[in-house]
């Protein structure tokens, strides 16, 4: 795709939700506010085909015409997460089973199986329609496939069924299977494919795990032929997108994005205090995230799944929580939350959505028009925000975000340790049934949040974009990697093929600094624990080892044991210790325990031209911060204000972008490291002040060069 020469902006927009229409007032409101971009269609199936073959195409017509007036352009999103009534009623079929075996009412959505010939026939046929209509219209710039993908685990019969022969392809015979699943155990060998239990009774994580990618599989099929319908008919200038909902049980985003031209994703995230840095309030147990952290790392983890830049479809246009839930933003939070997913690569930013509904289940949900449909304080930030994109123009579009050190991401893995966790969700433990959807992602973010409060930038990257699962070949040449990415955290990589282990090994030794984390290297493809030493193949280049492991009930304070390492006030050891074994590697520190402090609680070693350390514990974030403190060089950006965060990318004429947050009431002064202009104000400036939750976006001064070449760049 071509540089733009603005930030697409807006928010989607709903007509044939609202009691009556508004239109001329909201796309008034809407170029006032330098709005550009309006997302519509993708909930209202019945509203195209309100009968069985009978469509209704021509009511998103004013529209569209209105935002081309405007200056608005759309995307439309295909309905086919929200099937009509008339399918239930004559289709019932189509329903999709859950985990303990009951039919999943219908009444909310994504209650049909993607993978039933009746939902492809019907949704293929309704699409082709829409598509066909309006093509042509100036005003269409994109398609939306689907709608956050992957909601569900489909225990239907008919995805059963193809269970099964996803199996009978892979394994090619019951005598393999029982070998390569150990299903001796427990009485559980097959005879013939259709001795296949159910999965809602399933123990086994060898059929998880691959129960797991067939279900990914699946919506991955699904996106395929949306995507082919779509490009058989659209302009060639059009674009396709889906906005994932991070971490859905049923979507790999990795290999799903392959459908894209431009990924996309809908980072909610919590207003007010979960805002506040370094003191953020953490709302525990809420679905939405918390910390302004999380904005970068839901930025980062988007922008990882084609290493390019990518959409934000949807995020808060208010309160998020439902009605018993509402924390609509301080004054300046929409600010900084977009610019803070701009200047990690996003290259549009769209609220959900505009007007507050006055119907169904998302009444509470906040929109920029509140219900009674006037311009308030919110419409005012979005339209501040609004000028400020357009005054930047392209000098913020198409941007590399900067990376200090490259963080690893596992699908495979996230999917192996919700099966097997390290923790329990809520510290109890059926020892045959724990399950932890969240325990990947937690250790992941403990190593996150401690480059983010170390004022380091990060890289995310897919495993599969550095390694073929499938095939073993090298995606990504490991010395190229090491030479842009000199520090790499692999951490819960529980599952991993043995090539992948082997391309970490060559990183190692091709100069790259590996900071392998717990439950790494531990289990193969299959999730069956190796039998070599851990951490598995990295043991004696490590020279370190551990044969036990064991949870610990309450962090444990840690000490250095190198003049090298140098420790923050406060750093913890917390939730899981593996009792290292050194054989001759250097030792950082230890933890105070009076048992576990005979085990090293991280070592390094130099090996050839490079360094590997090995961290046998989820560090709390002051000794995650400490671990990079340690491994990576002087930060100039580090010795900002407590509540000031910085992020930086460079942009297509090579120039360098600043973006200072302050996260806090405190106004803040901030001196600048390097050169900088305002991108909008004055010519050179050397110091910045910063309000209460405010934002300022600089250019480092300085002739334009190929900075992208220095850049830690993956190839997708």
């Amino acid at each position: 795709m071509k540089t733009r020469d603005h930030i697409l902006f807006g928010a989607a927009y709903y007509d044939e939700y609202q009691p009556t229409t508004n239109l001329d007032e909201d796309m008034r409101l809407m170029r006032e506010a330098n709005m550009n971009l309006i997302r519509v269609g993708e909930g209202s199936w019945s509203h195209w085909e309100p009968e069985d073959g009978k469509f209704s195409l021509d009511w998103l017509q004013p529209v569209l015409d209105k935002a081309q007036e405007n200056g608005i352009q759309a995307i439309i999103g295909m309905p086919t997460f929200a099937i009509p009534q008339w399918v239930v009623r004559k289709y019932p079929e189509i329903a999709i089973t859950d985990g303990t075996d009951n039919v999943l009412p219908f009444g909310g959505r994504e209650e049909h199986s993607y993978s039933h010939p009746v939902f492809r026939f019907l949704a293929s046929r309704m699409m082709r329609k829409i598509v066909e209509r309006y093509s042509n219209h100036p005003a269409v710039i994109g398609w939306q496939l689907h709608n956050e993908p992957g909601l569900h685990l489909n225990y239907s019969r008919d995805a059963f069924e193809g269970f099964k022969d996803y199996l009978r392809h892979r394994y090619g015979s019951v005598e393999r299977l029982n070998k390569e699943w150990g299903l001796a155990y427990w009485s559980h060998e097959l005879s013939t494919w259709d001795d296949l239990w159910q999965p809602q009774g399933n123990a086994q994580p060898q059929y998880d795990i691959e129960w797991r990618r067939y279900q990914a599989q699946l919506t991955d099929e699904m996106l395929t032929w949306q995507r082919e319908l779509i490009q058989a008919h659209c302009r060639p200038d059009q674009f396709i997108t889906v906005n994932f909902a991070l971490g859905r049980e049923a979507v790999d985003e990795g290999t799903a994005s392959r459908q894209l031209d431009i990924a996309g994703s809908d980072p909610y995230y919590r207003m007010q205090d979960g805002l506040k840095y370094p003191d953020f309030d953490p709302a525990a147990g809420a679905w939405y995230a918390s910390g302004p952290w999380s904005l970068a790392l839901m930025a980062d983890r988007t922008y990882s799944l084609k290493q390019e830049p990518f959409f934000v479809l949807e995020t808060d246009g208010g309160p998020v929580g439902g009605s018993a839930d509402n924390r609509p933003g301080y004054h300046g939070q929409w600010r900084q939350a977009a610019w803070q997913f701009i200047s990690r690569g996003a290259d549009l930013i769209e609220y959900w959505h505009w007007q507050q509904l006055h119907y169904g289940t998302e009444t509470y949900w906040g929109g920029i028009l509140p219900h009674d449909r006037n311009p308030g304080r919110v419409y005012e930030e979005i339209a501040q925000l609004g000028a400020e994109l357009s005054r930047s123009g392209s000098r913020v579009t198409d941007l590399t975000p900067d990376a200090d050190v490259a963080i690893l991401y596992s699908v495979n893995s996230r999917w192996g340790l919700s099966y097997e966790p390290y923790m329990s969700a809520d510290g109890t433990a059926d020892p045959h049934m724990v399950r932890n959807p969240k325990a990947y992602d937690h250790l992941l973010e403990a190593f996150y949040q401690g480059a983010y409060a170390a004022r380091r930038q990060v890289r995310m990257v897919q495993d599969i974009q550095l390694v073929d699962a499938g095939t073993g070949e090298t995606v990504v040449d490991p010395e190229s990697f090491a030479a842009k990415n000199p520090v790499f955290v692999v951490a819960g990589m529980y599952i991993s093929t043995e090539a992948m282990l082997t391309w970490l090994k060559h990183y190692v030794l091709a100069g790259g600094h590996l900071i392998l984390g717990p439950r790494s290297t531990y289990a193969d493809w299959l999730a069956r624990p190796r039998l070599d030493i851990k951490p598995s193949q990295i043991s004696d280049m490590a020279k370190v080892s551990y044969q036990e492991f064991s949870n610990i009930s309450a962090p444990l304070s840690v000490a250095s044991v190198d003049s090298d390492f140098e420790l923050r006030n406060g750093a913890a050891a917390t939730e899981w210790v593996d009792c290292l074994r050194s054989e001759g590697a250097r030792i950082l520190a230890r933890n105070s325990h009076p048992h576990f402090a005979q085990f090293p609680l991280i070592t390094t070693e130099n090996v050839d031209k490079g360094r590997l350390t090995v961290v046998g514990t989820v560090p709390n974030t002051e000794l995650a911060a400490s671990i990079f403190d340690y491994a990576l060089p002087s930060n100039p950006w580090a010795y900002l204000p407590e509540s000031v965060t910085h992020s930086s990318a460079v942009n297509s004429s090579g120039y360098r972008i600043h973006f200072l947050f302050n996260w806090d009431w405190q106004e803040q002064e901030v001196r600048l490291p390097v050169k900088c202009a305002e991108l909008n104000g004055a010519t050179n400036v050397g110091t910045v002040e910063l309000g209460a939750w405010d934002v300022a976006v600089l250019q480092e001064l300085g002739e334009p060069h190929d900075m992208r070449a220095n850049n830690n760049e993956v190839a997708a």
